[in-house]
């Protein structure tokens, strides 16, 4: 048998995140039976998302289980197969992170073929967030021609694949991001215009400065404020792409909401959230158009790594502290 480490939700958080939610625990993987295959994971991904799965509510995904290992995005590697699609040395994309290897079915795991990107690129600009971007702003927000596309959250990782892909279609673009690094990393990318909303008192006038005629498209990420300053600034019949609110994540009561919504209705704006999970059919479309990107040097990426599978609490957290600029992975081996 091999040994390997896991992390298991310990309790339930109230607000941030801390290390006593979490526990390290070791179990011996069986060696792989019929169909089955051992992996050994090299990288895990942590999102946003998985905060609202720490909670014991109904939700589109189901709550992680109190003393039962987390699980996430990982790219790993085959170390044992009975199965004849793998054989030891294929790279794999799975759903079985937050632990260093796993022995399961070999349909669980999905063969990756790298086409010269870095594998954990699949984790990242390559994988779900950058489908996410692609299919909010195309099929979600509808974005067309002249469009000026408003971004928060833009130098995580969804957000900086929404700000080089609209760019990449033609369109202005303004990111907001805190701190003068996060800032000089969207300008690197394109972006027009990049709102300091830390620095900024007023995150509405920030916005109305930048874009004196208004916007066509916002990308949200993050709520609160920033919804409100994209309601305040949206011109007749925007579309608004709700793809998360991280302002609230870690809220312990509900937090107000938009002050300004009835704006909606005399701007017949549009305002429709998504799950990613319901647009993979784009996959295809979304692969063939990176790779061209890429290749033209139109889209890049950035990736924050914490090493080991002890720091993976560590990057989760991060990820509401602003630890992360795009990507936040952890490196397993």
């Amino acid at each position: 048998m091999t040994s390997v480490r896991e992390i298991r939700l310990k309790s339930r958080p109230r607000g941030l995140p801390t290390a006593e939610n979490f526990e390290m625990a070791t179990v011996d993987l069986p060696a792989p039976g019929a169909g089955e295959v051992q992996v050994k994971n090299l990288w895990m991904t942590v999102d946003p998302y998985m905060r609202g799965r720490m909670n014991d509510v109904k939700s589109y995904a189901p709550p992680f289980a109190l003393g039962k290992v987390m699980d996430g995005g990982a790219i790993g590697e085959v170390t044992a197969s009975n199965d004849p699609a793998l054989k030891p040395g294929d790279l794999v994309q799975s759903g079985f992170g937050w632990r260093e290897g796993f022995t399961a079915p070999a349909k669980s795991v999905q063969k990756l073929d790298p086409r010269g990107l870095p594998p954990q690129a699949f984790l990242g600009a390559a994988g779900m967030p950058g489908l996410t971007a692609y299919a909010g702003l195309l099929k979600v927000a509808a974005l067309k021609d002249g469009d000026v596309v408003f971004v928060s959250g833009a130098a995580g990782a969804v957000g900086s694949m929404v700000v080089q892909i609209a760019k990449a279609k033609g369109h202005t673009v303004i990111g907001s991001a805190g701190g003068a690094e996060k800032v000089a990393f969207l300008k690197s990318i394109g972006a027009d215009h990049a709102i300091d909303y830390k620095a900024e008192k007023d995150l509405s006038a920030a916005l109305a400065r930048v874009a004196p005629d208004g916007i066509d498209v916002y990308f949200d990420n993050v709520g609160g404020e920033h919804l409100e300053a994209a309601l305040n600034s949206a011109k007749l019949f925007a579309r608004f792409a709700i793809c998360g609110m991280i302002s609230m994540y870690n809220a312990t009561e509900p937090p107000p909401g938009p002050r300004n919504l009835a704006q909606l209705i005399g701007k017949n704006i549009r305002m429709e959230g998504f799950i990613v999970s319901h647009h993979f059919g784009m996959m295809g479309q979304y692969a063939e158009e990176l790779a061209g990107w890429v290749k033209s040097g139109k889209v890049t990426w950035k990736e924050t790594v914490f090493e080991g599978i002890e720091r993976a609490p560590d990057a989760f957290v991060g990820l509401f502290t602003g630890e992360n600029l795009g990507k936040m992975l952890v490196k397993l081996a």
